[in-house]
């Protein structure tokens, strides 16, 4: 993998990872066309290196809530911000079970298969889809109707459990984990003005725990880690963070507005595309 290799990478992750078009089905496609290995302790550790970048950037983008989560749960204080994680850990209960019993499975589906990638976002076009037909209702004001981010209720503990199940079932590759955390979200009755932020900030527990026990596992010699390179390694790492803040308040954005339709429009051609290759 030379510099511009990682480049490419680095770009499509950061938009990927925020936008409801699956960074993972992307990354594969991007490891077909570029004819990169997409298997091996190589391809594992640039991954890894792309998905802390973009965990960094959205701690970055959210900072004002992220250390306001931080300081509210580590000094034990009893408030909405406490709440908050304790509702965040629960969304990590089911991809941390899939991380747990199920990942050589999930691993499996990897290495450049394109009718798992295409099928994978043809059903993340139908979830874009059936959220955006069922979701929240217009509020009436006098003379115009508004669609406003604010209708729907707060996000519970049972909410947080349900889209922690959507985001666990999108490991697979092709199955966009913000566009199906979302929509489940839109589904469920929730806020859009904070769907969108829960939604980014579920995935830092996982990617950073996933992270460190790669690390962990290439300190004891359980793993290998690949020869990259600093160069790439780095090119990538600083492309998917600066388009990572750019993506991820943009993201923000559209989920107010609800104009999430276009994305399945995308991730249908793109998935067909995928499945005609295969």
């Amino acid at each position: 993998m030379d510099w511009l290799d990682a480049l490419i990478m680095g770009i499509v992750q950061g938009l990927a990872e925020y936008l409801p078009i699956s960074s993972s089905g992307h990354l594969e496609i991007c490891h077909n066309l570029l004819g990169l290995d997409t298997s091996g302790a190589e391809a594992l550790q640039f991954d890894v290196v792309l998905h802390v970048a973009t965990v960094l950037s959205t701690i970055v983008v959210l900072w004002h809530e992220f250390s306001g989560l931080c300081r509210s749960f580590f000094t034990l204080k009893r408030d909405k911000n406490t709440t908050l994680v304790y509702k965040i850990l629960i969304s990590c209960i089911p991809v941390l079970l899939v991380g747990i019993f199920l990942k050589d499975k999930v691993d499996a589906l990897f290495g450049g298969n394109m009718l798992v990638v295409g099928t994978c976002l043809c059903i993340t076009a139908a979830l874009l889809t059936f959220a955006y037909i069922t979701r929240t209702r217009p509020v009436w004001m006098p003379g115009k109707k508004v669609v406003s981010a604010n209708v729907g209720r707060d996000i519970n503990f049972f909410d947080a459990f349900i889209i922690g199940c959507a985001q666990a079932v999108a490991v697979l590759p092709g199955l966009s984990r913000s566009g199906s955390t979302i929509a489940t979200g839109i589904l469920l009755g929730n806020k859009r003005d904070r769907l969108a932020s829960f939604s980014f900030l579920m995935v830092i527990i996982p990617v950073l725990g996933a992270a460190v026990l790669d690390i962990y596992g290439a300190a004891t010699g359980k793993k290998e880690l690949g020869n990259v390179g600093w160069l790439p390694c780095l090119v990538g790492f600083m492309a998917s963070f600066i388009v990572g803040c750019l993506a991820c308040k943009w993201m923000i954005e559209i989920v107010k507005r609800g104009k999430m339709i276009w994305f399945a429009v995308y991730c249908v051609i793109i998935g067909l595309i995928c499945l005609f290759w295969a």
